[in-house]
């Protein structure tokens, strides 16, 4: 059994300064929001985050940034936070962006056990700038290392008692393998309890935390038609 948590504040506590925190989610979709907001309430400070975005200016990892917890952000994404845009742009945070496919399987080769891989993605840019470059077939791609992190937040809709994870819909995205790559990964789930072995997502062994907890669900941009 994994252990499990009542408490989001107690299942992120030993986080430290400095630590190189890996964060599920797209957007507001399947952000582990509880365990972002606890963590802001521990004070911690220096953080590496690796996600594919920043939050939003008021919620998920646009809190920590707007808390000047965050020293460092690997993502592929700036847009819709005013925060993260105005502490790039002033050098108050160091970023690092990275083409979206390419974070993702930086991800999963962190979690994979693969050190680096070959990508076009990026060949012929400032991407490319002091990577190894080699040419397959007539084509040629850039070397890419792997992501790890010392903790991964993830957040799914169901685990059991062993950890194994199922995430809702599209809230898969970067969940798994953030899940995977991290040294501890901490899951926030809405319940616990059996799992059809033929419908898990993320297996139990990538996970070391669960803590259960109910979910905001916020609606990152609102669109709807005109009433003519």
């Amino acid at each position: 059994m994994k252990q499990t948590y009542t408490s989001f504040i107690d299942a992120v506590k030993d986080i430290h300064d400095g630590a190189t925190v890996m964060v599920g989610g797209f957007g507001l979709c399947g952000i582990p929001e509880n365990l972002i907001l606890a963590l802001s309430e521990t004070g911690v400070k220096d953080l590496t985050v690796i996600s594919n975005n920043c939050g939003v200016d008021d919620w998920g990892l646009g809190i920590l940034l707007k808390n000047k917890q965050i020293k460092k952000m690997i993502s592929s994404y700036v847009g819709e936070n005013k925060e993260f845009e105005r502490q790039y742009l002033s050098g108050e945070i160091e970023v690092e962006l990275i083409p979206q496919g390419t974070l993702a399987e930086k991800m999963r080769a962190g979690g994979a056990g693969i050190p680096a891989f070959y990508t076009p993605a990026g060949v012929g840019t400032p991407i490319a700038e002091g990577k190894e470059v080699r040419t397959f077939g007539g084509k040629e791609y850039i070397l890419e290392t792997a992501l790890k992190a010392d903790f991964s937040l993830v957040s799914a809709l169901k685990a059991d008692t062993m950890g194994n994870l199922v995430y809702n819909k599209t809230a898969q995205n970067f969940n798994p393998d953030a899940a995977a790559a991290g040294a501890i990964t901490i899951a926030e789930v809405e319940e616990i309890g059996p799992i059809n072995p033929a419908h898990v997502h993320t297996p139990g062994i990538y996970v070391q935390r669960l803590v259960v907890g109910k979910k905001e669900k916020r609606i990152e941009k609102r669109t709807v038609q005109k009433v003519v």
